[in-house]
């Protein structure tokens, strides 16, 4: 009765706070954290006692999974260099450099504790970052780049915290601290792959929602487990599994297994999300307790905490400004080799006429220089640019990973508690400090959000692409094949006045499309579906050729689920109501 009685005042407080945070215009981890520490000091509250395993391989995979099933996998793949200088270099750099900053500051700890310390405070958590940058408009790039940051370097952390663990029983050299980095990312980038195909075409053997979505809660972990048993980043295995799932789902999985899925994972998380972070705040109180009871300084660990809070802020800004300078360099050997580009193009063009090539050939070259120069425009088009460059220096917020992790230090580790708690000071001063500021910084450098007639034309241009596959559609069935379905020219009227994203609404129904109506609903359904059929391959065939943004792909993806949901219930009930 105890347990159910606080899960659920948790889940009440939860969904309280994150309301109030947003009508305050606050990231709801930020008011979470806020509220868990002051009740934390409010006599008679008991002190969470939670095994920081429950987070980092209970909670910490779905989370992850979550937010990578819905990452796009060509933006992911566009922004791999800003994202792996990010999410591996930069954790490299701050767990060597904090590593040596604990080490001056406490003598009595050794290298490998100092080292596994700084690989605690090196990961950032992107939550609270990209809830305010969505808010206030960011460019799809840069918030790209900062969720695929959280997404990878909670892998890069773990992998040091792991080999700085084992340093402290053991001599470990830096050529066996490589060897294992590459390792576990390679193992578990092809337990990822494996597990995300694989996911997919079971799921697609399902014709169940409700089946569907319980199979979707496992996944995380049958990735995460098999590679952690391998001694693989299980956390790696897991965002990479996301990705390739996310990417993949539409072409395999129905419009209506994919809406329940959303909806389920976006609740599971935000809870998951909530209660890790109030979580967080109500443990300061009871660390404050054991490093008393260690006979330690509070005040000197609160003290170091704070340094290394502005040590961990002034590496990131250090490392943002040449990493900027390197994509603008990209960004200027794009403009220059586009004209090269062209002139390809043109090349091509030319040996198609000539025929001096086979067809399926050049179709092969055309896609991949179609992708080539979509790639190219993405670059010159959502440029970073130095005040980009400045939200993604102070965008370096630690979270609940940092005091998780911190707590699977060894219990044998010199001045343990101050360490914890150590970690816990620069994962909220980080947290409330960048976090209350970002949107001020936001507005202060003027970063320029997407262009929205940029948008709208390139919306208008893929709802055409999707327009004209549907039309070819409907003109088979204004003119059947011998043997195929024969379909009620009323019917096809009136799908071809209403199809989807005819970019008007549906034209009144006349007296005799009524009765067509009424006498044809299956076969008008039934064509609805091919013509919905029909746009999705034309949405996926546009994906494949990467000449689209991601946010009009999703806009379009979403109103095709919508849309083929609601008929293919209809087709159902037709069904069920025929057998």
């Amino acid at each position: 009765m105890e347990l159910t009685l606080i899960a659920v005042v948790g889940v009440v407080a939860i969904v309280a706070v994150a309301a109030f945070s947003e009508r305050l215009g606050l990231a709801a981890p930020l008011g979470l954290v806020v509220v868990g520490i002051a009740v934390s000091f409010v006599p008679g509250v008991p002190r969470p006692e939670i095994e920081p395993d429950w987070v980092l391989a209970g909670a910490l995979p779905p989370l992850l999974y979550s937010a990578a099933v819905n990452v796009p996998a060509i933006d992911f793949r566009r922004n791999v260099k800003p994202i792996s200088g990010l999410a591996v270099l930069l954790v490299a750099v701050t767990t060597l450099g904090a590593g040596w900053l604990f080490h001056l500051l406490l003598p009595g700890v050794g290298w490998p504790a100092a080292f596994a310390l700084g690989a605690v405070v090196s990961p950032t958590d992107a939550v609270a970052a990209t809830a305010v940058g969505r808010r206030l408009g960011l460019p799809a790039r840069l918030l790209t780049v900062l969720e695929g940051e959280g997404l990878v370097n909670d892998a890069s952390a773990l992998v040091l915290l792991r080999s700085a663990v084992l340093a402290t029983a053991g001599s470990v050299t830096l050529a066996e601290v490589a060897g294992h980095f590459v390792y576990s990312v390679v193992l578990a980038v092809a337990v990822g792959a494996v597990v995300g195909v694989v996911n997919v075409r079971v799921r697609a053997l399902l014709e169940d929602s409700v089946l569907n979505t319980a199979i979707s809660f496992v996944v995380p972990f049958v990735a995460f487990v098999p590679a952690e048993e391998l001694e693989a980043s299980g956390v790696l295995a897991v965002v990479v599994a996301g990705l390739v799932t996310g990417h993949r789902s539409p072409e395999r999985l129905r419009a209506v297994d994919r809406l329940a899925e959303a909806t389920n994972w976006r609740t599971l998380a935000f809870l998951l999300e909530g209660g890790i972070f109030l979580l967080m705040g109500l443990s300061l109180h009871g660390l404050l307790d054991e490093v008393h009871d260690e006979g330690l300084g509070v005040g000197r660990a609160l003290a170091i905490g704070l340094l290394a809070s502005a040590f961990v802020i002034v590496v990131r800004m250090v490392f943002v400004a040449p990493l900027v300078a390197a994509l603008r360099n990209d960004e200027r050997r794009a403009a220059r080799a586009k004209p090269h580009l062209a002139r390809m193009q043109e090349r091509l063009a030319g040996l198609q006429e000539e025929r001096r090539v086979s067809e399926k050939r050049m179709r092969r070259i055309e896609q991949r220089t179609a992708q080539v120069v979509a790639r190219i425009d993405f670059m010159l088009r959502e440029a970073l640019g130095w005040r980009g460059g400045v939200v993604l220096a102070w965008s370096g917020m630690r979270g609940a990973i940092t005091v998780a992790a911190a707590q699977t230090l060894p219990e044998d580790t010199p001045y343990r508690p101050q360490l914890v708690l150590i970690a816990f000071v620069v994962a909220v001063t980080t947290l409330l400090l960048q976090g209350l500021t970002l949107p001020w910084v936001i507005r202060a450098v003027r970063v320029p959000g997407d262009d929205p007639e940029r948008l709208r034309e390139e919306y208008a241009r893929l709802l055409g692409e999707l327009g004209a596959a549907a039309s070819d559609v409907l003109d088979a069935a204004e003119r059947p094949a011998p043997g195929g379905a024969v379909y009620d020219p009323a019917i096809v009227s009136r799908v071809r006045s209403d199809f989807a994203f005819r970019g008007r609404g549906p034209e009144p129904v006349g007296e005799a499309d009524r009765e067509a109506l009424e006498t044809g609903r299956e076969q008008y359904v039934r064509l609805r579906l091919r013509v919905l059929e029909a746009e999705r391959a034309a949405a996926l065939a546009a994906r494949a050729k990467g000449v689209y943004s991601s946010r009009a792909l999703s806009q379009v993806q979403h109103r095709l689920d919508v849309e083929e949901a609601r008929f293919q219930q209809f087709a159902d009930e037709a069904d069920e109501a025929g057998r």
